[in-house]
């Protein structure tokens, strides 16, 4: 397999235009389009990737155990984390619902942690094989992130719309910001990597 690369080409980040770079070309050149910079591989794409993805899984741990939602009454105050919220709206019927919180807040969340550490693995360990796989991985992973941000619209949304006075009010807890940042954190890990390198082995290309 021939890479780009050895072609002396490369893809602009930005708007994606092939531009022609010469193999042993300084970077950053740049685009004859967008006037922005082309590099032939995203410098530090791994440790990049790797750092959020680190900080991404240590932050999980708290989004899961501390309460994301604090609902206070006249009569008392409950605390709910998302796997609480998930067994109230079981409880209560709402198992699509329930189902869809617990995909969105629980699952995809660890599926992106540990895909994307796979991805960078094998990347680092310049791991061939499955390439296509890898590849479709990666879109996957970046398509779906997005959507894990449901806990925190849901806890925003009603945080604006319960405001009763002294009657109810519900308040976001510690989990959500660890939450939010389990989900900013992966999405940044997963922008950082650079999928071109799942190809490098395959072209028998040496460097990074």
């Amino acid at each position: 397999m021939t890479l780009g690369r050895q072609l002396g080409l490369a893809t602009c980040e930005g708007c994606q235009a092939v531009c022609r770079i010469g193999p042993q070309s300084p970077a950053p050149m740049r685009c004859w389009r967008c006037d922005g910079r082309v590099h032939l591989r995203i410098p530090a794409s791994l440790q990049k990737s790797a750092a959020y993805l680190c900080a991404a899984a240590i932050f999980y741990i708290p989004a899961n155990v501390l309460p994301v939602m604090r609902t206070s009454t006249v009569l008392e105050d409950e605390d709910d984390t998302i796997l609480s919220g998930v067994m109230v709206l079981l409880h209560t019927g709402s198992w699509p619902l329930a189902l869809l919180v617990f995909f969105a807040s629980m699952v995809v969340p660890l599926v992106k942690i540990l895909s994307i550490g796979v991805l960078v693995t094998m990347s680092a360990l310049r791991l061939g094989g499955h390439e296509l796989a890898r590849a479709r991985l990666y879109r996957v992973l970046d398509f779906v992130g997005r959507w894990s941000m449901l806990d925190i619209y849901v806890v925003a949304l009603l945080a604006s719309l319960v405001r009763m006075g002294k009657l109810a009010t519900v308040s976001p807890g510690p989990g959500a910001l660890a939450f939010a940042a389990v989900v900013v954190l992966t999405l940044l890990s997963a922008q950082s990597f650079d999928p071109r390198l799942i190809w490098d082995p395959a072209g028998g290309d040496e460097r990074r």
